[in-house]
């Protein structure tokens, strides 16, 4: 194998896939005995020994120890791995420890830190400090770096206008292939990373896209309209970062131009951002289905407890609502105490029941697979699935109640109410969040409130008011 064969560099690259194996465990995870050794050096005042195990990191993985480590002593080992922990670093930070770090910053330093990086990473470290710090901040910055932050900033939050990059390779569509290829090799100004570059009319509108492989490959002077793909997605600067990740996703983009209003290019999105917001607004709506708040183990004790503190109430309400109407059964389960035991099981089918139609419904809604188009076809398939699982449900509640309790009267009532509850909870999963879709309010912050109300209380309703009127009572 000669020196100059790039596959001679590979016993390096495995040397360090062997090293980087002792520090991370199979699933990626930094090794507790890893962090260990870092943070005890670091006690030590070996600051040379911590900087050694650290530097070989990503900058993610760097990242991870920063949040693995207790809050009173990050200071102590970001100050031992100065040099190391730069802007890639608080770019894959936890928001919740970055703006702890960033408060330690004077407004000079967390300039320069957001001069570092893409436009898109900065204005997430800046959007979340106090407006006068921003100011101070954006005072700091250069004017060209604080042109392009204050523009972001005038967009709403969470919206392309936020997630796009300004760094772009942008070309007139009569340059020729040479002209682009001598332009991106002219200047140390120009973006570094990039998968395509976007063609564009005199008035900056993206009039198509050219891969790099394509310019590559292509003869110098054959022009750039050519041979670029005029078929492109164009997202729009206001659009809701979760509809970007949903284009993103269906039309398989690595990147995508962002145009304003009066479709200007302003901007572009790459597929890493995505990742991101793909995670993150999954995770977001499954912590809003359980009321969590943002689920985050580095979130403030105080925020945690009122985002879900406001959810145990509104639990509890329901749950009011659900005693009233045994209350007015109380006659019914004293004379046959029995009702007392059998009753929490109808209500808690059903309202897993509910969980299940809900979690799915609700997805739905977020990946824009259940529009006004085939609404009422999720519906008539919920239905038809809430019957299948309640005849299943009710068969095997009823055979059992029968046997072990010797009366097949109270089997085919808790039977009964079985199959009803479920069918209701059924009902309950897909039209509360298609409701509140409707309404203009987000399905996964409250549906789970009013489907657990209408189970449990429509399933001891149900249960009880059958065992009444079947005669059982005494």
């Amino acid at each position: 194998m000669s020196a100059s064969d790039p596959i001679a560099t590979l016993p390096h690259e495995s040397d360090q896939a062997v090293a980087r194996d002792h520090i991370l465990d199979e699933e990626d995870r930094l090794r507790p005995r890893f962090v260990r050794q870092v943070l005890d050096a670091v006690a030590d005042g070996d600051d040379e020994a911590a900087r050694a195990l650290v530097e070989t990191l990503h900058p993610a993985d760097i990242a991870d120890l920063i949040e693995l480590t207790p809050a009173d002593e990050r200071a102590d080992l970001i100050g031992a791995l100065a040099g190391i922990v730069d802007a890639d670093v608080y770019a894959e930070m936890n928001e919740h420890v970055r703006e702890d770090m960033i408060d330690e910053m004077d407004p000079q330093q967390v300039a320069d830190l957001a001069a570092q990086l893409d436009t898109d990473d900065a204005v997430a470290i800046i959007e979340d400090m106090e407006e006068d710090e921003q100011r101070a901040v954006l005072r700091a910055m250069e004017p060209d770096d604080r042109a392009a932050v204050e523009e972001a900033l005038t967009y709403a939050e969470e919206t392309a206008g936020r997630l796009m990059q300004r760094d772009l390779i942008a070309v007139p569509e009569h340059w020729t292939v040479g002209q682009v290829i001598d332009y991106l090799r002219s200047s140390d100004e120009l973006a570094t990373d990039f998968w395509e570059v976007f063609v564009v009319s005199p008035v900056h509108h993206p009039v198509g896209t050219c891969k790099l492989s394509t310019i590559l490959r292509s003869d110098r002077t054959i022009r750039v309209d050519a041979i670029m793909l005029k078929k492109q997605t164009l997202i729009p600067v206001g659009l809701d970062q979760e509809e970007v990740a949903l284009k993103f996703q269906k039309y398989a983009l690595i990147s995508a131009a962002v145009v304003d209003p009066a479709g200007r290019l302003v901007g572009m999105i790459t597929v890493d951002d995505i990742v991101h917001i793909i995670q993150e607004e999954a995770g977001e709506d499954a912590l809003l289905l359980s009321g969590a708040g943002d689920g985050d183990i580095n979130e403030p004790i105080f925020d945690t407890y009122k985002e879900r503190v406001r959810w145990l109430a509104a639990n509890l309400m329901t749950a009011l609502v659900a005693s009233t109407i045994i209350r007015f059964f109380e006659d019914s389960i004293e004379r046959l105490a029995i009702l007392a035991v059998l009753m929490p099981i109808v209500a808690g089918v059903g309202g897993n029941a509910g969980t299940q139609t809900l979690a799915v419904t609700v997805r739905a809604i977020a990946t824009n697979q259940l529009t006004g188009s085939n609404r009422w076809r999720a519906v008539g398939r919920e239905i038809r699935v809430a019957l299948m699982n309640g005849l299943t449900i009710a068969l095997l509640i009823g055979v059992g109640v029968t046997v072990v309790l010797g009366s097949s009267q109270l089997g085919l009532v808790i039977a009964a109410a079985m199959l009803t509850n479920i069918v209701i909870a059924g009902l309950a999963g897909v039209l509360v969040p298609l409701s509140l879709e409707r309404a203009g309010a987000d399905p996964a912050v409250a549906s789970s409130v009013f489907v657990t109300m209408v189970t449990d209380s429509m399933g001891f309703l149900v249960f009880l008011g059958l065992a009444t009127a079947a005669g059982l009572v005494p």
